[in-house]
């Protein structure tokens, strides 16, 4: 059974997150495997997609404090909205209730067929930061929970955030599928060990990473705050910090009042994934302090390097955790942070166990999750092609 699939959604790169990660991967791979697989995204400028796919772009524009991301226009000019006609989608997948989501709508609406609805982001958290008032951001929640409410099936990718939407409000069917890596998954212990000791051989320092957005509500403070403590117990590191975001000039400056300037090194974005890929092997551990993700994708890119990451105790994020086999974890401040990595780099032999541990029971390859996500495909779609199926 050859599909004919849509993948909508609100980022993608060259703008990079970890939801635009995973519609590009969902895209390389079905149509690779099982059909033909559109994307449909936000016009960027000056920017042209060279994937092994269809990317369709929708007019756009900047949203204010948010480079590099952008509001696309959820009505598409005369053009679009002709491909899109002429494209016998059997299912369309949304993996953003705005723009992106508001078309993948009304395309299954006027053509009868399924759409499946991914969760991903802890909105009412991204509206109180941006609004300032509870009460607004819960109205912007009411309207998120509602696009959801019109989907036939809504997808998660983990226990924790499947929680975070039923407490939003929501009331209907959610299924787990959990994502994949597009690193390797053949970890060699040996190779890893080695990587691992390598740095320590020469100059003795440890090196730490941070992969995401560099915005402070990642929760970066913590990191930079706890790394002064460490700093000075007399603890030898280095931290890269890889990625952009709107708040880099600030958390540059708030690393250089605190004297870690020598001790940071921010690579800016990095769209290489053989380079980024690197990164994760040259670090001995992995600072995910988020509270907002819902899930850490880099958690298991890192772990697919056999490097284990610290994360915050009871965070969305920590769910694929068990403490001390295949990650650490800590309470949400400084200090415990700090000493949490102080234990860590104090017993190496451990830290390499539980990185090991990692790339066992962290990382799934995507060719893996798609073959899953194909499955569930077919059922959706036979379900409602049976006679006398409505669907909401």
């Amino acid at each position: 059974m050859s599909l004919t699939l849509g993948q909508f959604n609100d980022s993608f790169p060259p703008i990079m997150d970890g939801v635009a990660n995973v519609v590009r991967n969902y895209a390389y791979w079905l149509e690779k495997k099982y059909g033909r697989c559109y994307v449909i995204t936000p016009y960027v400028p000056n920017y042209n997609d060279s994937e092994d796919f269809d990317v369709l772009r929708y007019a756009s524009l900047p949203v204010p404090g948010r480079y590099p991301y952008r509001a696309g226009i959820p009505y598409p000019n005369h053009e679009v909205k002709n491909k899109l006609i002429n494209i016998p989608f059997d299912l369309v997948h949304a993996h953003s209730p705005f723009s992106a989501g508001q078309i993948a709508l009304r395309v299954a609406k006027q053509r009868k067929i399924p759409l499946v609805a991914s969760f991903h982001t802890k909105f009412y958290d991204d509206f109180l930061v941006a609004v300032k008032s509870k009460t607004l951001a819960r109205a912007m929640t009411d309207y998120v929970v509602k696009f959801y409410q019109k989907a036939d099936i809504v997808w998660t990718l983990n226990q924790e955030t499947k929680n975070t939407l039923f407490s939003y409000g929501y009331k209907g069917i959610i299924d787990i599928v959990p994502p994949g890596i597009d690193f390797s998954a053949n970890f060699d212990e040996n190779t890893a060990e080695s990587i691992l000791r390598k740095p320590l051989e020469k100059d003795g320092r440890f090196e730490f990473l941070y992969v995401g957005q560099q915005v402070w509500h990642k929760n970066l403070k913590l990191i930079i705050e706890a790394l002064k403590l460490l700093k000075e117990w007399g603890i030898n590191f280095r931290m890269t910090m890889t990625g952009e975001g709107r708040d880099l000039i600030e958390i540059k400056e708030l690393v250089h009042q605190l004297n870690l300037t020598e001790q940071f090194r921010f690579t800016g974005k990095i769209s290489s994934r053989e380079k980024l890929q690197e990164i994760y092997r040259s670090a001995h551990l992995f600072l995910f302090p988020s509270v907002y993700d819902t899930f850490g994708l880099v958690v298991c890119e890192a772990a697919s390097a056999g490097c284990p990451s610290l994360l915050i105790k009871n965070s969305s994020a920590s769910g694929i955790i068990t403490e001390g086999y295949n990650g650490l974890l800590a309470e949400n401040n400084s200090s415990s942070y700090a000493l949490a990595i102080k234990n860590a780099v104090s017993d190496l032999e451990n830290l390499i166990n539980i990185g090991n541990n990692a790339a066992k029971t962290l990382t799934r390859s995507w060719e893996s999750a798609i073959d899953e996500v194909t499955l569930r495909y077919k059922e959706i779609i036979n379900y409602n092609r049976k006679p006398n199926v409505i669907t909401r």
